[in-house]
């Protein structure tokens, strides 16, 4: 293979594998604290819907990333109301997070745009350009900040008092509340560090990987996220390496759009663009047996005294 196609492969990788990245940190600080989070998808699609409405109509890239970070935030704060207060079904509340999203943003991207649940496309100058000044060229910023952010939830997981407590709540929430510790307010914190990754994730959507706002634009990113962090076993380097593999299973299948095998003629495009998941449902059905999950995951803590 070429030198120079295999460096634009790498590249290309680790651009559609930042929004994994984000969410994939997302998946790892809730299900640590013992919260199922499969509201990825939606969390980051509205937060996607968000940056573009207040980038097109403030032309401000401050006050969308900031909007971005506080509704996803936001809906996880809700996930947190309906399933660490009132102790609701985890799985069906982030399933309801995802479906709110997907209906709500083409609601009001009608109401507010009438270009059929789309945004008109964000301004360059709200746009976040190319970070020239730092190795790999060509990244913006927040392909920075995601590998970053890896050494960051580690520390935070590995390294901290509260990440021992996040932890310890995720195995045994009873031996944490015996010990003083609010096991409620240790997974809101977890879900509000969870919708700040969320927003950023929704962020790169918009205003450095596409110009404008589209319905159901995420396309499967959150449940690819969760499955690279179920595949990198809850623990952050884990899930950068699975978000890098998926980011590269897409990087190729782009580049295969087009190509003609011998005796086959032209692969169709549905095949390629169904290439990733693919492997990815392949890849999960491997190694699922392999990981294990925080013990407390998915049960709501009800004190007894």
């Amino acid at each position: 293979m070429d030198s120079a196609l295999l460096l634009d492969i790498i590249a290309s990788s680790l651009r559609l594998a930042t929004p994994l990245i984000f969410c994939a940190l997302a998946g790892v600080l809730a299900e640590r604290a013992g919260v199922i989070d499969i509201g990825l998808e939606g969390k980051m699609l509205f937060a996607a819907f968000a940056a573009a409405a207040v980038g097109v109509s403030t032309k401000s890239t401050t006050l969308a990333v900031l909007t971005a970070v506080a509704v996803a935030v936001a809906l996880s704060c809700l996930h947190g109301f309906a399933c660490v207060t009132y102790h609701g079904n985890q799985v069906i509340s982030g399933l309801a997070i995802n479906i709110i999203a997907a209906g709500l943003t083409v609601v009001l991207g009608i109401a507010w745009f009438a270009q059929g649940g789309q945004t008109p496309p964000v301004s360059d100058a709200v746009r976040l350009k190319a970070v020239t000044s730092i190795p790999l060229l060509g990244h913006n910023i927040l392909v920075y900040v995601a590998l970053a952010l890896v050494a960051v939830v580690w520390w935070l997981l590995f390294r901290t008092r509260f990440g021992l407590r996040l932890r310890a709540v995720g195995e045994n929430p009873a031996m944490v509340d015996a010990a003083g510790v609010s096991v409620a307010g240790v997974r809101y914190l977890a879900l509000m560090g969870n919708g700040a990754l969320c927003g950023l994730a929704g962020c790169y959507l918009v205003l450095a990987q596409n110009a404008a706002f589209a319905p159901h634009m995420t396309a499967g990113r959150g449940f690819m996220a969760l499955a690279a962090m179920i595949f990198g076993k809850w623990h952050p380097v884990g899930a950068l390496w699975a978000c890098l593999l998926f980011g590269f299973l897409d990087a190729v299948s782009i580049r295969l759009q087009g190509t003609r095998l011998p005796g086959v003629g032209e692969v169709p495009v549905q095949m390629i663009q169904a290439l990733p998941y693919l492997l990815t449902v392949i890849l999960l059905a491997g190694f699922i047996g392999k990981a294990i999950a925080p013990k407390a995951l998915g049960s709501p803590y009800i004190k007894t005294r």
